[in-house]
């Protein structure tokens, strides 16, 4: 992988590792930080000048911290109004207000007539050559977390899932391909790595700006992203990945397994969970220098 002119190894990355401690595993990723975070109040704010005197603004990033911190618990939102809060605030970040006026710039301006416009990924979810995906950390404490991933073109993000996590995005610039599923129920579900129907909820493209929520059990809570153009996706998650709690990352892709006739459809498929929590052969994220407002 090369990053900034520098050749590196390749991260094998799972989005646990983007969470806090304990369940960090790779070197690259413990530096993300180390032992339990509690919320506490960001303290950055920037003066601006106005009719020739200094005052006072909170950053935006800043503030959707703060809606953050009021609106999520341990176990996700505290209602349906706190978590439109968080929405709102989200829905208003733009790339100047996390220091990517420049990436954004550079999406606007992007043309390359040989990219594949359909958004497709290898088969069977196989991620092959993929160019490094950066993650910019911004925030993270008991109740939720904040960071951006950077895709470059055709990059891939495999399918994956956010167990008992609701999951704000807002794709800040760029386009992507995005397709998602949930679970259907079935009985005498026993094995876990056994194939598992889902429906799909989302196979399309999305462009910025755009915001969406996802649920524990609904929303496309199983998703795949692949980058049509430069991209920038900012996840907000609540609660944060936690292994030890039943809240490790999973991969998944598509099985073979036949279908039962009651359950064969267009709108079904077939997914088996990848051993171990581990991502498919090829992914890999590096460490991307967040340059707007500290929050701490």
């Amino acid at each position: 992988m090369t990053e900034g002119g520098h050749s590196r190894a390749p991260l094998s990355f799972s989005f646990s590792e983007l969470s806090a401690p304990p369940h960090l595993r790779h070197g690259e990723a413990a530096a993300l930080g180390s032992g339990a975070r509690v919320c506490r109040p960001p303290v950055f704010v920037y003066p601006t000048r106005f009719n020739g005197s200094t005052k006072s603004t909170m950053p935006k990033i800043k503030s959707l911290c703060n809606a953050c911190k009021e609106s999520f618990s341990v176990d996700g939102p505290i209602s349906e109004e706190a978590l439109q809060r968080v929405l709102t605030k989200l829905d208003k970040i733009r790339p100047s207000d996390v220091g990517l006026e420049q990436e954004a710039y550079i999406a606007r301006n992007w043309n390359n007539p040989s990219r594949d416009t359909n958004g497709r990924r290898e088969p069977n979810g196989t991620n092959q050559d993929m160019p490094p995906i950066k993650y910019l950390h911004i925030h993270e404490c008991e109740t939720f977390s904040m960071g951006i991933f950077c895709m470059p073109p055709s990059s891939i993000i495999p399918l994956h899932n956010h167990p008992g996590m609701t999951v704000l995005s807002k794709l800040l610039y760029g386009k992507l391909h995005v397709e998602s599923y949930d679970w259907i129920d079935v009985k005498d579900q026993t094995e876990q790595l056994e194939a598992r129907p889902a429906k799909i909820v989302k196979d399309s493209e999305m462009s910025g700006p755009q915001t969406t929520v996802l649920f524990p059990d609904r929303g496309g809570n199983i998703h795949t992203f692949r980058a049509i153009t430069p991209c920038a996706l900012f996840d907000v998650l609540s609660p944060p990945y936690l292994a030890g709690v039943g809240r490790d990352c999973s991969y998944f892709r598509k099985s073979s397994l036949n279908e039962p006739p009651a359950l064969n459809s267009s709108e079904v498929v077939w997914l088996e969970e990848l051993e171990d929590h581990q991502p498919p052969e090829g992914f890999s994220v590096t460490r991307g220098a967040y340059k707007g407002p500290i929050i701490r």
